[in-house]
């Protein structure tokens, strides 16, 4: 395996963020509008303390993974906590450590910032991805639920 490069998006990415995106979301069998596009792109490019942040994999210099986390309080901890909220590596790809070094990415970025804890979710049937979390993380008997 070459080198796997992990660092912050650019402007630059752009195109290649929304495919890597656009892939992630095709995967869960849903899309976005385009103004998501486009504020989730300002967004992750804004100060503010509590925006996403992006992370880009690359091989050869080719973008072939993508991670978005963000920090936000809890009443649990002292410190702020960490949600990596999307996490995509493109299929041809998989198996070759790119995940598993963008998450590992997320944890440098939530130590730097103190964070009291790392956490993401994914769905059941997400096979390929749960054996790697069920390596580099911690199974919780949490149950998601949302509003109807």
């Amino acid at each position: 395996m070459t080198d796997i490069t992990i660092r912050p998006l650019t402007p630059a990415d752009q195109p290649q963020w929304r495919r890597l995106w656009t892939a992630y979301l095709e995967f869960y069998k849903t899309s976005v509008p385009e103004e998501v596009y486009a504020s989730t792109w300002k967004r992750l490019f804004d100060d503010g303390e509590y925006e996403p942040n992006g992370l880009i994999a690359e091989v050869d210099g080719k973008p072939v993974g993508l991670v978005h986390y963000m920090f936000h309080r809890t009443c649990w901890a002292v410190g702020n906590n960490c949600y990596l909220q999307d996490l995509y590596a493109d299929p041809e790809i998989r198996g070759k450590g790119i995940g598993r070094a963008l998450i590992e990415a997320v944890y440098e970025k939530a130590d730097q910032k103190g964070a009291a804890n790392v956490y993401w979710m994914t769905q059941d049937f997400n096979e390929t991805a749960r054996k790697l979390y069920d390596r580099i993380g911690k199974l919780t008997p949490f149950i998601k639920y949302q509003r109807n």
